[in-house]
């Protein structure tokens, strides 16, 4: 039997630059959230169940693929004109609940407080979406070595320097480790030195999964916290709850904070 393979896809909420404002949540907290998907699953059933749920909901030509974009559906902007019409936007919101809820993959989310990492660690604070990848790639490869598996690591493309910044990051983890982990614990699980990097036009499936959830996930993260007063409600806050019990958690106890929910204070 053929071992069994990952993936992580990773995405982000909110910007990535230090900021003074401390009651502008936007500008204080990043958000990066990582979906895990088994391989073979995922070719299998997910990417093709994805792809029609699409064409049910905006019919397109498969050259020309619509690709799933929280803002752009916020909006209502390109193909999702659609859902200016009230029963065809209930009818994919209640279909994409479902697909979600569906699906087999785990979520991990990492919310860091950027004011506070800045005033703790001053000019040798790390860049704070980095800073947030490690913590994801230290509970992803946990998950991977409890299991005894392998798996890889792909993310969205967010420019040239950025990118660059983004595999360098990477790279530091495996051929170094963190201040928690040995190198060995992530060359144990991970495939690759190198993280895989693709633009939003590439319409890959699980990149558009995490950037669905990447900004509720934060927000729900950031109420627990008590951070901000409302869980956002909405949409947002169902797609949290179809979602609740993918989170990735203590294999014996069951808690998701500090596994599936992490947040740097």
């Amino acid at each position: 039997m053929a071992e069994k393979h990952y993936r992580l896809y990773i995405d982000e909420a909110g910007d990535h630059v230090y900021s003074q404002d401390e009651k502008d949540i936007v500008s204080r907290y990043l958000g990066i959230t990582g979906v895990v998907f088994e391989s073979d699953d995922y070719k299998q059933t997910t990417h093709p169940d994805f792809t029609a749920l699409k064409e049910r909901h905006f019919p397109h030509n498969p050259d020309e693929p619509v690709i799933l974009h929280r803002k752009d559906l916020i909006n209502k902007r390109g193909p999702f004109w659609r859902l200016l019409d009230p029963a065809k936007e209930k009818a994919f919101n209640d279909d994409l609940l479902t697909t979600f809820q569906k699906y087999k993959f785990k979520i991990l989310t990492v919310v860091i407080d950027k004011n506070a990492h800045v005033k703790r660690y001053g000019d040798s604070a790390l860049h704070p979406y980095h800073y947030c990848v490690v913590a994801l790639l230290e509970r992803y490869c946990g998950l991977l070595n409890f299991y005894n598996v392998k798996g890889d690591v792909m993310a969205e493309s967010r420019g040239g320097r950025e990118d660059l910044q983004l595999k360098e990051a990477y790279r530091n983890v495996w051929e170094s480790g963190t201040s928690f982990r040995k190198q060995d614990f992530f060359q144990k699980s991970l495939t690759s030195k190198e993280i895989k990097v693709q633009p939003k036009t590439a319409n890959i499936t699980g990149l558009q999964i995490a950037d669905l959830l990447a900004y509720p996930c934060r927000i729900e993260l950031l109420y627990e916290q008590g951070r901000v007063k409302s869980p956002g409600g909405g949409y947002g806050q169902e797609l949290c709850k179809a979602v609740e019990k993918k989170y990735n958690r203590h294999l014996y106890n069951g808690k998701v904070g500090g596994y599936g929910k992490i947040f740097l204070g």
